[in-house]
């Protein structure tokens, strides 16, 4: 295969996961952490209230400083980037290890990591629509799809694409972005309680000028970990549900007469 394909099997690779899922996902979990819909306003928050007393920025500064100490977590949800619906289903842990589905169009991906080496497996769909997304030609799409059909791609650290692709399974730094943008979580304010899940919940709300809004749901049982995010308006809305958190995540390596490594595809052939 012509060492263009190559690279732009790369790109590809990296595309699904800093534009496809970790841009949208860190984009959406920072700019929602101060706020997500909490389902009917139905009052539903326990007696007494763990926030009461306190403003609705109080409790957005809880509700991240909760969910940043968070050691394992599975996000669900499906986003809107550059036009284009994803839909992401990851459970990640703080060491850096995660198991996933990606969905874009007609296409399904699942992503793993552990060990720093990355395995990604996409059907036909999923790898169409990455590499066409990329510019590559049809040819060269076809070339790398008999390469890779069924199979896992495995990028070892170092590689083209490791890096970006083990961002998406970087608790510490998805975590770290909630807290980043303060602007974001002032002036907020408390809409009714309600239930994600079956948990009740406190519901935070931000409005900006132009239609886009925002809100979280925030756990009024336990910790005060965000449990939904939704975003409304503007060009990316999205809604994500955070779950599991703590529970361990258990990742394992594919077989390895089940992968590809990408350092053998610049020889031609499959490991």
């Amino acid at each position: 295969m012509a060492s263009h394909s190559h690279r732009k099997l790369r790109a590809a690779a990296v595309v699904c996961a800093t534009v496809v899922v970790a841009g949208p996902v860190t984009a959406t979990v920072a700019a929602a952490a101060p706020a997500a819909t909490a389902g009917p306003g139905v009052s539903v928050a326990p007696s007494p209230d763990p926030f009461a007393g306190l403003t609705a920025d109080q409790i957005g500064e809880r509700a991240v400083t909760a969910t940043q100490s968070a050691t394992s977590l599975r996000m669900t949800g499906k986003l809107v980037s550059e036009g284009q619906p994803i839909g992401i289903d990851f459970a990640v842990d703080d060491k850096d290890e995660c198991t996933g589905l990606i969905k874009i169009k007609n296409g399904t991906a699942e992503l793993r990591r552990l060990d720093k080496v990355t395995y990604m497996k996409g059907d036909e769909a999923f790898w169409r629509a990455s590499m066409a997304s990329q510019g590559m030609p049809e040819p060269a799409i076809s070339a790398t799809l008999e390469l890779i059909k069924g199979r896992w791609l495995k990028i070892s650290p170092g590689q083209a694409g490791s890096q970006d692709l083990g961002g998406v399974c970087d608790l510490k730094s998805l975590l770290a972005d909630v807290g980043k943008d303060k602007e974001q979580r002032s002036g907020l304010t408390r809409g009714p309680d309600g239930k994600v899940d079956g948990k009740p919940v406190a519901t935070l709300v931000k409005k900006k000028t132009g239609g886009e809004t925002t809100t979280a749901s925030v756990s009024l049982t336990g910790k005060p970990y965000i449990l939904k995010m939704v975003k409304t308006g503007g060009d990316e809305p999205g809604a994500i549900v955070f779950s599991d958190y703590d529970k361990p995540v258990v990742v394992k390596a594919p077989p390895a007469d089940e992968t590809v490594d990408l350092s053998k595809l610049d020889g031609g052939a499959p490991a």
